[in-house]
């Protein structure tokens, strides 16, 4: 019974990975593109004072920058949004398939191999180095500096 229910969960939980509810309000909800992509009229056309066109030309424009803005926004989306979606998907399996299967074994790889090395490293300074060093340090220890200061 709790092997039929852990699998059952096991299910559920993979299910929701793949199926999880899509926010249609908010469609940036880690706000990726919050300064980058918004552009406004206003951000891209202004009549500084002294220069203005007539007010029908102004709101024309302004009507027309924004209906064009959208609905060019809407049939790029429609026509590029799933072959892009397609090929970012792939791009990122890729991406993910090179460092699970290749980046990360490599790396702890060379980490255990690393520090097989560095043990016997280690063992070969303790054996060699550190008899010859407190040696010296033996040999130097009787040296005396006195400074004289000479009128």
């Amino acid at each position: 019974m709790m092997a039929e229910e852990h699998t059952d969960l096991e299910a559920q939980i993979v299910k929701d990975i793949h199926c999880k509810e899509i926010d249609l309000v908010n469609r940036d909800p880690k706000n990726i593109n919050e300064d980058i992509v918004k552009v406004d009229f206003e951000d891209v056309i202004a009549e500084p004072v002294g220069t203005y066109s007539f007010d029908g030309v102004w709101k024309v424009s302004y009507t027309t920058f924004t209906v064009s803005k959208y609905w060019c926004y809407r049939l790029l989306s429609t026509l590029l949004g799933v072959p892009l979606a397609l090929i970012w998907g792939f791009l990122f399996a890729c991406i993910s398939f090179c460092h699970i299967w290749a980046v990360v074994p490599c790396i702890k790889s060379y980490l255990i191999e690393i520090q097989c090395i560095s043990h016997i490293y280690s063992l070969c300074i303790r054996t060699f180095c550190n008899p010859l060093f407190a040696a010296l340090g033996q040999v130097c220890s009787s040296i005396k500096v006195v400074l004289r200061k000479e009128i």
